[in-house]
């Protein structure tokens, strides 16, 4: 289970979540729903589950995305071998600590493979 202080600080985490289709917010529920962070929300209960809401739905419309990509042809096997080894580098870095300087490249190059990746 992760850690609210470890997903707090962790910059490279922070930086994907920019970059991603999810908010802080809501990759903290989601990791909390799935028994994978444990954390207090300081909103109110109808908030909290409206939040939840809008998590699990964008959740659901990023599975169908890539059906639909998959399936489409544009999502290829290759790419998504590129993105498990990235996830996987993600979690390793996610639970050891990263120079500054070393957390622009990992971004970088992370950044550099997901553009090929989605060059259309």
């Amino acid at each position: 289970m992760v850690e609210v202080e470890d997903y707090n600080s962790n910059k490279i985490i922070k930086e994907i979540i920019k970059k991603s289709l999810f908010t802080e917010r809501q990759v903290e529920i989601i990791l909390n729903r799935k028994n994978l962070l444990e954390s207090k929300f300081n909103i109110s209960k109808g908030a909290y589950f409206r939040q939840v809401s809008q998590s699990r739905n964008k959740l659901v419309s990023f599975y169908y995305s890539v059906i639909l990509l998959r399936g489409l042809g544009i999502l290829l096997q290759d790419d998504i071998d590129v993105i498990s080894r990235l996830s996987e580098q993600v979690s390793v870095i996610q639970d050891s600590d990263v120079f500054p300087e070393r957390e622009e490249q990992i971004m970088s190059v992370m950044d550099k493979a997901i553009r090929q990746i989605g060059n259309v």
